[in-house]
């Protein structure tokens, strides 16, 4: 008996090994059928020379075997073959005198074999010869031919020394034309454009000329030929006061004004036929007011602590009570769904009472049919089939019952669901409820409250200001000095603070007062003056760089033109601070600048 057991359970283990067998070997058959395919086709695409075909083969063969040795020196020698080749067309190439396309192929020719020595002298040769064409190109002031040779030398040989010393003796040859002619256009007058110039030559290459020094001459030349000019005068002192005149001299109005645009304030008489102001100040009068206010104060301090009903006990009973009738509305929906499934259990006992009987009387009247066609063969002739063996005498009588069986039973088993759903909401609101009334019981009665005072102490509060009345006139360069309007203003510089005694009894402490000195208050009204003139300066210069601007604005539609350049350059000094965008970067591209701030200097 054990050894028929063994027998019959070592038969399914050898079925099994036999199909594990035959998968790894059609799985083998397989990867060898691809294997074998591909080293197949790199070999027929090598006899044809279709090299690159041949390389996608051999590479597909090595994906599916990566060891295999004989694969590695077909493709080898397929690529040597190859370099071979392209090695041949580049020297056709050399032949006819085009070295630039020869040169990418020489490239390739290595990069397929890089022990062919052939190749790399040639590469050598190669770029050795467009290195000598790029200088002879540069002897003959042909400076962007001699770029372009030595920029495709070096971005086959980034190391390349002839290369890099033609590229800089390429970039020292573009600064010096720049620079002279920079230096031709300063000559003509045309300092916009010698300024474009001289930054473009020190951008090609710094410290090749004096282009930076020689434009930031240029730039104090055209600043000063569009600076706006600020007339201004030492102030007149009608109110003797010489410690408010100091904060408005002709010197703390620069100060206020921006300097990184060509705003000159002087006080000798401005170049004719110069955009500015004139600008004349006096001072009226410096009025200091001093006072002091008596006022009270209440500070709030703990008299003592009474017990008064917890608060916290209300909101916890108030949540309890909602609690507590959110249950009952719980338990009366459980009550529901209790009731409906105790009748539906009813209806559904019912429903299988009147299927049982049903089936019943169908198997009774089943068995009659089959006696009686037993008692009909019997009787009747062979091979004759009596009415009475009729099959339709057995068939279901009971369908309508049982799909009214089967729908009530569907019917009871959603609300036993739902009943158990009614339950679980009950047990976990009555568990809502006992966890409210734990909290309720253990919330004391009482808690302690803190009774407060008010205590009323007195206050000095001692204000100190200071009124300086300034009048200033603006007047335009161009009109009379008499036209201006004059302008007077008030410019108040106050500090108050308070002070009160100390009631250790109440914890106020002691506060003296701690006001500026009215000689800060005057410096701060006479600063309050002068930012006030400066900002009306400003508003009229920045009239006059607004019209510069928008003369700027309708020529760059032609950027490199000689005129439109004049103009663009000084409506950009005057916006330093700020340049237009629509205006500064399209003259940049016009002149080839890299960086368009070095235009002011940056």
């Amino acid at each position: 008996m054990r050894s028929h057991s063994d027998s019959a359970s070592s038969a399914p283990a050898r079925r099994w090994g036999m199909l594990a067998l035959s998968l790894f070997a059609l799985l083998a058959a397989v990867g060898c059928t691809t294997f074998a395919r591909a080293v197949k086709e790199g070999d027929s695409f090598t006899t044809q020379r279709q090299w690159a075909q041949a390389e996608a083969a051999y590479q597909r063969a090595l994906a599916a075997e990566p060891g295999d040795s004989e694969v590695k020196v077909k493709l080898r020698d397929m690529r040597r073959a190859w370099s071979a080749e392209v090695l041949q067309a580049a020297e056709a190439k050399r032949a006819q005198g085009d070295l630039a396309g020869a040169t990418p192929l020489l490239v390739r020719a290595l990069e397929l074999d890089g022990d062919n020595a052939e190749a790399r002298t040639a590469l050598e040769q190669t770029l050795e010869a467009r290195v000598a064409v790029a200088q002879k190109a540069l002897k003959e002031d042909k400076l962007q031919e001699a770029r372009a040779e030595f920029d495709a030398v070096l971005a086959v040989d980034a190391q390349h020394g002839a290369a890099l010393k033609g590229v800089k003796a390429v970039r020292t040859a573009f600064a010096r034309r720049w620079f002279t002619n920079a230096t031709r256009l300063e000559e003509e007058g045309k300092l916009g454009n010698a300024l474009m110039s001289y930054v473009r030559a020190d951008q090609e290459l710094v410290g090749a000329t004096p282009a930076r020094e020689r434009a930031e001459a240029v730039r104090r030349k055209l600043q000063d030929e569009v600076a706006f000019m600020v007339v201004t005068s030492p102030a007149e002192d009608k109110a003797n006061a010489p410690d408010v005149l100091q904060r408005l001299s002709p010197g703390r109005l620069a100060a206020m004004l921006p300097q990184e645009v060509p705003i000159r304030v002087i006080t000798t008489e401005a170049p004719k036929d110069h955009e500015g102001v004139r600008v004349g100040l006096a001072l009226e009068r410096v009025l200091p007011v001093k006072s002091v206010e008596q006022a009270q104060k209440s500070t709030r301090y703990v008299v003592t602590n009474k017990a008064v009903p917890n608060p916290r006990r209300l909101e916890l009973e108030t949540a309890l009570l909602t609690q507590e009738r959110k249950l009952e509305e719980v338990e009366r929906r459980l009550g529901g769904v209790l009731r409906e499934y105790l009748r539906r259990q009813d209806e559904l006992v019912q429903a299988r009472e009147v299927a049982g009987r049903c089936r019943d009387r169908e198997r009774k009247a089943c068995l009659t049919a089959l006696s009686e066609c037993n008692a009909a063969i019997g009787r009747g002739k062979p091979g004759e089939i009596p009415k009475e063996c009729d099959p339709s005498r057995c068939n279901a009588q009971c369908m309508q019952e049982e799909d009214s069986y089967a729908r009530r039973s569907q019917g009871a088993l959603e609300l036993e669901r739902k009943l158990e759903g009614a339950q679980e909401a009950a047990e976990l609101q009555r568990r809502e409820v006992q966890r409210g009334r734990d909290s309720w019981y253990r919330e004391p009665l009482t808690v302690e409250e803190p009774v407060y005072a008010d205590y009323p102490y007195d206050v000095e509060l001692h204000r100190l200001s200071l009124t300086a009345t300034v009048t200033e006139r603006l007047v335009d360069l161009s009109k009379d000095a008499a036209a201006g309007s004059p302008h007077t203003g008030d410019y108040v510089a106050m500090h108050e603070d308070s002070s009160n005694k100390a009631y250790d009894k109440v914890g106020v402490l002691a506060d003296p007062v701690q006001l500026r000195s009215e000689a800060e208050l005057r410096v701060e009204s006479g600063d309050k003056a002068m930012e006030s003139i400066a900002s009306r300066v400003m508003e009229r210069f920045d009239v006059y760089r607004q019209r510069r601007v928008e003369d700027a604005r309708r020529g760059m539609v032609r950027p490199s033109a000689e005129d439109v350049v004049e103009t663009a350059v000084r409506a950009l000094l005057l916006t330093a601070d700020a340049p237009p965008q629509d205006i500064l970067l399209p003259l940049a591209r016009a002149r080839g600048l890299d960086n368009p701030q070095a235009l002011f200097g940056q």
